[in-house]
């Protein structure tokens, strides 16, 4: 994943959530299961970087014949 800073300051802390879903076999959505990571910083002003993370999920939480999907990530930086 890349992260580009587009302003005018160094992003110097911030976090990176994922929000992995739980589909089942038929294509329902029964879960989200959020993780939370730091940002990779320091990103200066016109700078970016890249940062690669693997996401778990507890076995009993994908049932056989269930898939995870990481569809949603959310970033927040300081």
């Amino acid at each position: 994943m890349t992260f580009r800073n587009t302003g005018g300051t160094a992003v110097r802390s911030g976090e990176v959530t994922f929000g992995t879903h739980i589909i089942g076999a038929l294509g329902v959505d029964w879960a989200t299961i959020k993780s939370t990571v730091a940002l990779p910083a320091p990103i200066g002003p016109g700078a970016k970087r890249e940062g690669a993370w693997t996401v778990c999920v507890d076995a009993w939480r994908v049932p056989l014949g269930m898939r995870v999907e990481t569809r949603d990530v959310w970033v927040d930086w300081g």
